[in-house]
């Protein structure tokens, strides 16, 4: 992938003015994005004296994928962002790849100075010179520390902590953890189509403890951005680990996705709980996002009021360096909590869009019950609703019950006559999102071949769809976040009318509400 990735030709961002750079049609009004240039994982994820830190992949002179730098910026909400400078560059040593980053509470590293506690980033190399040269030993981790609120950081004069062990092509994205029982730092290590396991009690020095994966869940791609990390099992006393684990290819339709595996850390090893199952629809792994875009997501370390925080590359890599916007490309998911739940099916974590985006809210309508019928009798949302909110820009819950053979819809429109339906289908058990005729796809054969699909876990008789529209994008959270959809499209122009549409039986709405939703920058 990085091979293809660094051949593309160089797309010199166009002259565009200051006050034009947030007025693309297609840019995000309440999502994280660059003002300009290159962006995919993020990175660094940590909060430190009430500030969320987010570092990402970033290449500052093109559209394109390139040298990469850790971009940089900051909130105290999860809303509204503030962009800083760059905080790692490229250097001799090779471009900046992923990592993590953590408050060093202890000074176990040393680098602290007059009792404060030194943040500490740990990430990848990527030897530019070694890969065009063939040679496998390409990548190796090294760390780096800030003083001043991570708003400069200082590389390690002993860099590289882990050398490439040797033919180990794929060496990468280190997810740090503080294991408090066994006094360790430990880093999670994506290593070709399995996980490693390091330890170190000071960042400088490192053993190897054990390896995780090779025989389980998916591996049609190469394994990318663990995060391995504790987590309550909600409602209980009981503690269990989770191991995030990116992978490109493979997606449950297609590209990249987030698996994951919940069991116990023993301090060494990394065992996958026996009540954890695949699910039925997606082979031999289970995705916390059955969406096409949302990858490389890990969790922000150091959260005080003990969240389980994460947010997403809102991107694939099928088509992320072809997408049709001009002096920027790609952005995030929105911020979400994560929960772990016993259920039918064994563990599974529930994401849900964090209670600060409520902030955005604006105008707001509560729908009254309604039954739509079959297509051609439809329940239309407007006038009265767009009235006073645009779809482009909105937030949506509705709790619906349909009929056994219903295929339920929120379809989104514009003048253009360009369509993106998401929905549910009670016939297949399975929620779904369309955007075959929602606008431009023809960059990508891969970008709309076909709708997404995603089992439905929930037994529940009522369905709950909790939508949010932002400009050229979906994010389904459904059940309560049992199950997650995040897709993206790009519409001629923007949508402007919504409706709810009924196929193949009727659909109840038992209530909802809308809310639009304003700008965070």
């Amino acid at each position: 992938m990085l091979a293809a990735c660094h051949n593309e030709p160089v797309t010199i961002i166009p002259n565009v003015r200051a006050t034009d750079i947030y007025a693309d049609r297609h840019r995000p009004q309440f999502h994280f994005s660059p003002q300009t240039g290159w962006m995919n994982d993020p990175n660094g994820l940590v909060f430190y004296e009430g500030e969320y830190h987010l570092f990402y992949q970033y290449y500052p002179d093109s559209t394109v994928w390139g040298p990469m730098h850790w971009a940089h910026a900051v909130s105290r909400d999860l809303v509204k962002w503030e962009h800083l400078p760059i905080a790692l560059y490229p250097d001799s040593l090779g471009y900046i790849f992923s990592g993590s980053a953590v408050v060093d509470w202890k000074n176990t590293s040393g680098f602290g100075k007059n009792g404060q506690p030194p943040l500490v980033a740990m990430f990848t190399y990527h030897d530019m010179e070694a890969e065009r040269a063939g040679n496998d030993t390409r990548e190796s981790q090294a760390i780096a520390y800030s003083l001043d609120r991570g708003r400069t950081w200082v590389k390690y004069e002993g860099n590289p902590v882990i050398p490439n062990p040797g033919k180990v092509r794929d060496f990468r994205d280190p997810k740090l953890v503080w294991d408090e029982a066994r006094s360790q730092w430990v880093t999670t290590l994506a290593v070709g189509q399995h996980a490693e396991l390091w330890a170190s009690p000071d960042f400088k020095t490192w053993k190897k403890l054990s390896e995780f994966g090779a025989d389980l869940g998916n591996h049609e791609g190469v394994w990318e951005c663990p995060d391995m990390f504790p987590i309550k099992v909600e409602g209980t006393g009981e503690q269990r680990w989770v191991i995030l684990q990116n992978l490109n290819p493979g997606g449950p339709n297609g590209g990249s996705a987030v698996q994951y595996f919940v069991g116990d850390f023993d301090g060494k090893n990394f065992t996958v709980d026996p009540s954890f199952l695949p699910d039925v629809q997606g082979g031999k792994a289970v995705w916390l996002d059955h969406g096409k875009d949302n990858y490389a997501g890990v969790t922000w370390s150091d959260v005080p009021d003990g969240r389980r925080l994460t947010i997403g590359w809102m991107s694939n890599w099928q088509y992320a360096q072809q997408v049709p916007t001009l002096a920027w490309r790609s952005a995030c998911t929105l911020p979400r909590v994560l929960t772990l739940r016993k259920t039918a099916v064994g563990y599974r974590l529930f994401s849900e869009p964090v209670k600060e985006l409520e902030a955005l809210r604006q105008q707001h309508k509560t729908l009254e019950p309604t039954t739509v019928h079959q297509l051609g009798a439809n329940f239309e949302l407007a006038p009265n609703l767009l009235d006073s909110i645009s779809p482009a820009q909105m937030e949506l819950v509705l709790d619906i019950e349909p009929s056994a053979n219903a295929r339920f819809s929120v379809e989104l429109s514009n003048p253009k006559g360009e369509v993106y339906r998401i929905g549910y289908d009670a016939k297949a058990n399975q929620f779904f999102s369309d955007r075959t005729k929602a606008g431009d796809h023809s960059f990508s054969p891969d970008f709309a071949k076909q709708p997404s699909v995603a089992p439905r876990i929930s037994k529940d008789k009522t369905v709950r769809m909790h939508l949010f529209f932002d400009a050229a994008s979906a994010e389904l959270f459904a059940d309560g976040g049992a199950t997650v959809m995040t897709e993206v499209f790009f519409p001629g122009v923007r949508f402007n009318k919504l409706r709810l549409v009924a196929e193949g039986g009727e659909v109840k709405v038992v209530k909802g509400e809308a809310w639009g939703l304003g700008r965070i920058w």
